[in-house]
């Protein structure tokens, strides 16, 4: 399994914390330092579509108008914190956020 997100966001510490506490083996990815790769945003923008874009976040808030008109894989590329967060990638599955059906599906 592996965990997209940022090490400052709560809700990212909190899903990883948890899925860590249940014995499963995860994979941190923080977005900011490591990056995505362009392919895989491209997969998650298919899968989540303009979901996958934070609107309320600070970065979102200090973007121009242009920029937030733009294209969603260029502009996650260029500001991957922009993306929603936790991203979960399993085996069989993509999640998005840290909600009570994301942790039915992965914890029982």
């Amino acid at each position: 399994m592996q965990l997209y997100g940022l090490k400052n966001c709560d809700t990212t510490r909190k899903a990883l914390k948890t899925l860590r506490e249940a014995g499963l083996e995860v994979a941190y990815i923080d977005v900011r330092s490591d990056g995505v790769p362009a392919d895989f945003l491209s997969w998650l923008l298919v899968v989540f579509g303009d979901e996958l874009v934070n609107k309320r976040s600070t970065t979102w808030r200090g973007l121009s108008d242009s920029e937030r008109a733009g294209d969603a894989h260029t502009l996650l590329l260029e500001h991957p914190t922009l993306m929603k967060r936790p991203v979960i990638h399993t085996d069989e599955d993509f999640y998005l956020g840290w909600n009570a059906d994301v942790k039915a599906a992965l914890l029982g």
